[in-house]
């Protein structure tokens, strides 16, 4: 089945001087022009490409990878601006189109603007809409859990923090004191799902999961040993004093020195936390 907008795999079905075709099933075949076919293809070999529609409204196979399919978001950049709409560089050499209609406010060559891809309802073709808001679903309704990771782009800032996009389909938050590192519009972050709110809303993090907690430990520990094995902060201590030390939030902090006293890897003291000296062979 041929999904145009998005990356597909078939086996090669025949080689000709201008290309390659690839069975797409169902009796389809598509060529893949000789500019972008694979190399030393043969018969049989199957070979990921993307599909969009050529000129003629004919879907079109390319090995180019796309910087974004159908159902997501990319922030792209205005190439070029004509009676139809603007056009934005997505990595191939037909470029996409954002109707008028379909432009938050009016778009300038050169500037990058955040995209949603959707297929037109006429034609079937990969279109782009900068009017995200109606592609991006507010309420969680079951589909996220708490400490799962997920993929972000940031989309916008608020007094409370940053708006972001989770894994191209619900708005999350990502609180002020939760951000300790600089964020751009349009950036691509891994983060953590940290609360499902009464409301259904989504509260993030860029700090969770284990694989995080034992980076916090690991400098921790660090930072004890460089210091003779001890440090005048804890779990009482300001958060920006947490932040200048170790680059992370008052409350990462505090389950990482939680799971380093329980390992027996330190003790916390009232004016600060100790490295624990182990006997060789411990």
């Amino acid at each position: 089945m041929i999904e145009v907008g998005k990356t597909n795999t078939f086996p090669i079905s025949k080689i000709v001087d201008f290309g390659v075709f690839v069975d797409a099933g169902n009796g389809d075949e598509l060529l893949i022009p000789r500019k972008h076919a694979p190399k030393d293809a043969n018969e049989g070999d199957e070979v990921t490409v993307f599909v969009y529609l050529d000129s003629e409204d004919r879907p079109i196979a390319t090995t180019q990878r796309p910087k974004v399919e159908v159902g997501q978001f990319a922030y792209l950049k205005v190439t070029d601006v004509t009676r139809v709409g603007a056009f934005v560089d997505w990595g191939l050499d037909k470029e996409l189109l954002v109707p008028y209609g379909e432009q938050h406010r009016p778009m300038e060559v050169g500037e990058r603007y955040l995209v949603y891809v959707y297929l037109d309802d006429l034609d079937q073709r990969p279109t782009a809409s900068s009017k995200i808001d109606k592609f991006v679903k507010d309420e969680n309704e079951g589909t996220f859990k708490p400490e799962q990771q997920v993929d972000l782009i940031i989309a916008n800032s608020t007094d409370l923090g940053y708006k972001a996009i989770i894994n191209h389909s619900h708005w999350g938050l990502l609180f002020k004191q939760d951000v300790f590192q600089r964020l751009s519009f349009g950036q691509t972050k891994k983060g953590f799902v940290k609360q499902i709110r009464p409301d259904d809303r989504i509260n993030l993090s860029l700090q969770g999961g284990q694989v995080t907690r034992d980076k916090y430990s690991k400098i921790i520990m660090e930072f004890l040993k460089k210091e003779g094995g001890y440090a005048a902060v804890h779990d009482k201590s300001k958060p920006e004093v947490i932040s200048k030390l170790f680059g992370m939030s008052k409350a990462a902090f505090k389950k990482a020195i939680g799971g380093l006293y329980k390992s027996g890897d330190i003790v916390i003291e009232k004016t600060g936390i100790r490295l624990v000296e182990k006997e060789s062979g411990e």
